[in-house]
């Protein structure tokens, strides 16, 4: 009988073992910023009810009987609402009240507008803010041009909030935010600002302004629109808040190394306005030839967090501005540097 070969069992083929996968590591949190919770509605400050209440400090009730002494009247002595400082609303004679000496110059157009409007009301609803001097004259640090339309107007008085403490002339720069200052206006208040505390003999360093000065660019961007009233502040202005500090030395020693900043910064312009000059001798016609040329002069431009000193920059700038050359100037990169069309920009 003959046997059948039973066939042989295929051998099954051990699946290929699959290379361990790397363990999935799993994506660090994001860390979400907290927000910063505000203050509860109603919750600082004193209530309406009591603005009147309490004791009257020593200081403002001499500041009050001063105020009558110099010919006006206290209409109201209060707390503000919000830090509880005494405050004298006042009417005050006209030819008593002066402007800060270190404030923006009055605009003509403005004052005349202002006038026109006040007339035509026939009431002055928005007072100053004024301080007392010890020669029984006041400042007003931020009331110019309504000082100026009154005078205009024929007036006698007007009404002002006058504050115990002298310093707020100097802080007042910090509250005009509803009609900004330009570069300029900024740059001209910060440094007479500057020149009055030193001569005042303040004893304080440069660095111990830095809330009432706002950036340290604007001392030196002072100086020079102080000698050159049509400086174009704004092409420097950006370089100069990125590289300047506050000095941590006297006033009078800050303003001294301020005026040699201002000097290089000015002779830097000078060069810059030569080279755009001969930029457009060679047909470039561009508003932005200046800034152009601040921008290539730059060393921080293709340095990004490179930090150095203000010195050091406009040294380096003033260097590469005497060595610049116009003939390698392409019309396309001024035209990169202008930015896109006015309709593609908007």
């Amino acid at each position: 009988m003959a046997t059948t070969k039973r066939a042989a069992p295929r051998s099954k083929k051990a699946p290929e073992t699959a290379a361990a996968a790397p363990p999935i590591e799993s994506a660090p949190p994001v860390k979400r910023a907290r927000r910063k919770k505000g203050p509860a509605e109603g919750s600082r400050g004193l209530p309406a009810g009591v603005l009147l209440a309490g004791p009257v400090p020593p200081e403002v009730d001499a500041l009050a009987h001063a105020i009558q002494e110099d010919g006006g009247s206290v209409l109201a002595v209060y707390r503000d609402p919000l830090g509880a400082h005494p405050t004298v609303l006042a009417g005050l004679p006209l030819d008593r009240v002066e402007p800060t000496p270190f404030q923006r110059d009055l605009s003509e157009a403005h004052a005349k507008k202002l006038a026109a409007v006040i007339d035509k009301i026939g009431t002055f609803l928005d007072p100053i803010i004024a301080f007392r001097r010890p020669d029984g004259r006041y400042w007003t640090p931020n009331g110019r041009h309504r000082l100026e339309a009154m005078k205009r107007l024929g007036g006698r008085a007007l009404v002002a909030l006058v504050v115990p403490d002298e310093r707020v002339a100097y802080q007042i720069l910090a509250l005009n935010t509803e009609k900004a200052h330009n570069v300029r206006e900024r740059a001209l208040e910060v440094i007479r600002m500057a020149r009055s505390l030193a001569e005042a003999g303040s004893d304080r360093t440069e660095a111990d302004f830095s809330f009432e000065f706002e950036e340290p660019a604007l001392l030196t961007l002072g100086l020079c629109y102080e000698a050159r009233p049509r400086f174009s502040g704004g092409s420097y202005h950006g370089i100069l808040r990125a590289t300047d500090a506050f000095l941590d030395v006297s006033l009078e020693d800050a303003l001294a190394h301020r005026e040699a900043e201002a000097q290089k910064l000015l002779a830097l312009d000078d060069r810059v306005t030569e080279i755009a000059a001969a930029l457009k001798a060679r047909g470039f016609e561009s508003p932005f030839l200046k800034p152009f040329v601040v921008a290539r002069l730059n060393p921080l431009r293709f340095r990004k967090g490179a930090a150095m000193a203000v010195d050091d920059v406009l040294d380096h700038m003033l260097d590469a501005a005497r060595a610049f050359d116009v003939g390698r100037v392409r019309h396309d990169q001024i035209a990169r540097a202008a930015g896109p069309p006015m309709e593609e920009a908007a």
